[in-house]
């Protein structure tokens, strides 16, 4: 790690002074008479006063004021075991529909080149029609309902009527298979369920009557399926157990009845991705969920009234929750649904700029094949209007931040960000106030005490590599998981290797200037001749290779060792010939080390990935070692994991 890295960016003197970030450290000095001169004074000071911290930032972002006998936390240095704001009460779907005018909620498109504008009283009117629904049907707290559709303005009108009435809402993007609904959907065993009559993608339209028939056979708790049409006018139902139509589903009426309910009532379950057993069903609170977004997405993206927040994403990945919370800092959402690469790899950027977004999020992956790509959006769009480019779902390589400033914008806050559903939020992320340097996300989150250790425990020191881990308790920890009444998969999952701190199994290293590196999944770490190598270090270099378009590599157990085996997919046309082979392990050996360096290199036409676009090592590590990969259905090209079993180039 470079002990200076470039900076890319510097936030000008105006941007800095009109940063909500800026306003909320103003209103903390005046309350508290704190002197905070700078962002790494604001966070210690978040992470040493923390129940004050949650205090100022829910005044700030105007949530209702809370009488003076209302506890801020119990048992804060419990991890698990603390409690935030028990003594509160609130609805989440409140916060996100305080308007009923006719300005724009949100925008979507799909790829079939639909685009539909949603008004805030359109948004309103539906949540309270659909929510009236639900209640007839005898939906109460606690209820689960479920989704099985594609990113539209119908799936969050579902979102939040259920969660007006205190159910528990859960989702997969329409492209799951069944047996991967059943799997998430099947622990939970929901009263309702939501789909559309299918989606697009790819340039091809894809019916889901048939499959949603299999998950509503696979359902028997289910006694309302409703049917959203979107790849046809009149969907025949008919065939569906208990099947209606979302327009005679709905109950008219003129408002919406928000139970509140305890501050962390649950709200949401999430699922991990699954591509190693049944995934975990994680529970999410509505009052910390709520929190956490409003601190992510007014302290860190800086989301001002009004602007236009678009994260491309499907209902099966975190950045969907992420971004449909949003509308709580009043922006107006983009949503797309579709292929990013259909037509061509710049329908996202079309919608940027025809739609003048302000804020883009998207996956590393994607900045990366864009690059590949050739892709040049700062030539032929304008965007004018964009601030800010947020990246997930992987480690966005310092290549992929020269890419957003060569050839998206040059004036832009490239926000690397980096936590997931566990805590359906992040715990290092960006900051408008902070220059933006080569490879590093810019900060840690407010309110967490993110700090790198050993195996040990002990913290290490700046350009250590070790365990991301979170000290302190924080209001976004997850209630729990289903189906662990005693807490034991949830306590095993964070808690077993540090007692009392969060271990989230990033394997990391802080930078100097409070950044901070993230170089892969811990369990995924190589350990060849007993060196930790993270496998970002390695796809740096290797996809910086022309022919090489993507890569992934797995340690495997061999000669009483673990050698580095690497595996690539090249261009079209491309080979892997010795030529290539050496040049791939000579990049690799001049820019790391020579325990870097993989043993083997092998050539493959796919490589697999979950739903949101992660490729999984894990998965692949069984199939090299002739282990069973229980859950498939995971993946979004399961096929793609057969090009692994037994490849005569791991043979010796």
């Amino acid at each position: 790690m470079d002990s200076v890295s470039e900076i890319l960016w510097q936030p000008s003197s105006s941007r800095i002074a009109n940063a909500n970030i800026t306003a909320f450290v103003r209103q903390v000095e005046s309350k508290t008479g704190q002197s905070l001169p700078d962002f790494n004074a604001v966070h210690a000071w978040s992470v040493a006063q923390p129940g004050v911290f949650w205090e100022c930032l829910w005044d700030f972002c105007g949530l209702p004021p809370r009488s003076p006998d209302e506890r801020t936390v119990e048992n804060r240095d419990h991890m698990p075991g603390a409690r935030w704001f028990p003594d509160s009460r609130i609805n989440f779907a409140s916060h996100l529909l305080t308007r009923r005018d006719d300005s724009p909620a949100m925008v979507f498109r799909s790829e079939n080149l639909v685009r539909r504008v949603v008004s805030h009283a359109e948004l309103y009117g539906q949540v309270a029609d659909i929510a009236a629904a639900l209640r007839s049907i005898g939906v109460e707290a606690g209820d689960r309902v479920c989704a099985f559709m594609p990113n539209m303005p119908e799936t969050i009108s579902a979102m939040l009527a259920s969660a007006s009435l205190g159910a528990i809402w859960s989702s997969c993007s329409p492209d799951f298979g069944v047996q991967g609904v059943l799997d998430r959907f099947g622990q939970i065993e929901p009263k309702v369920l939501f789909s559309a009559d299918g989606y697009f993608y790819n340039g091809d339209s894809h019916h889901s009557l048939d499959k949603l028939n299999a998950i509503r056979a696979g359902l028997p708790s289910l006694e309302k399926v409703v049917v959203v049409p979107l790849v046809t006018d009149q969907p025949d139902v008919r065939r569906i157990t208990d099947g209606v139509l979302l327009e005679e589903f709905l109950v008219p009426t003129d408002s919406i009845e928000f139970k509140k309910l305890p501050f962390n009532h649950p709200l949401y379950i999430m699922y991990s991705s699954g591509t190693t057993g049944v995934p975990k069903a994680i529970i999410h609170g509505a009052g910390g969920t709520l929190l956490q977004h409003l601190k992510e997405h007014r302290l860190h993206a800086d989301v001002h009234p009004g602007d236009r927040l678009f994260y491309f994403t499907t209902c099966g990945w975190m950045m969907w929750n992420w971004l449909v919370s949003g509308l709580a800092s009043d922006a107006i959402l983009g949503l797309y649904d579709g292929s990013p690469f259909y037509p061509d790899g710049n329908v996202l950027f079309d919608f940027v700029s025809e739609e003048k977004m302000n804020i883009f999020g998207t996956s590393a992956k994607f900045i990366d094949a864009a690059n590949k790509a050739g892709i040049y959006p700062k030539e032929t769009h304008d965007l004018t209007d964009l601030r800010s480019v947020l990246s997930t779902g992987s480690p966005l390589m310092p290549e992929g931040f020269d890419y957003v400033y060569q050839s998206i914008k040059e004036d832009v806050c490239l926000s690397s960000i980096s936590g997931g559903t566990d805590i359906v939020s992040c715990f290092v992320l960006g900051n408008p106030t902070l220059p933006v340097r080569r490879g590093e996300i810019q900060c840690k989150g407010l309110g967490m005490q993110v700090e790198v250790r050993d195996d040990s425990g002990e913290i290490l020191e700046p350009g250590q590599k070790g365990e991301l881990t979170c000290r302190n308790s924080f209001p976004c920890m997850p209630i729990g998981f289903w189906g662990d009444p005693k807490g034991q998969k949830y306590h095993a999952a964070y808690f077993d290797k540090f007692s009392n701190i969060w271990c989230h199994g990033d394997y990391v290293a802080e930078t100097e200037h409070g950044g901070m590196i993230i170089y892969g999944r811990s369990d995924a770490v190589l350990n060849p001749g007993g060196v930790r190598i993270g496998t970002a270090e390695i796809y740096r270099q290797a996809e910086q290779i022309d022919q090489v378009i993507e890569s992934l590599v797995v340690g495997q157990q061999f000669d009483g060792d673990v050698r580095v085996v690497l595996f690539v997919r090249l261009r079209d046309g491309a080979v892997l010939d010795s030529d290539l082979a050496d040049a791939i392990r000579t990049k690799i050996r001049q820019n790391t080390t020579p325990r870097h360096v993989p043993a083997r290199i092998v050539q493959v036409s796919d490589i697999p990935r979950t739903k949101s676009g992660k490729i999984v090592e894990l998965a692949v590590r069984k199939v090299i070692h002739g282990e069973l990969v229980k859950n498939r259905e995971a993946l979004a090209n399961p096929e793609a994991l057969d090009l692994f079993a037994d490849l005569p180039e791991l043979k010796h």
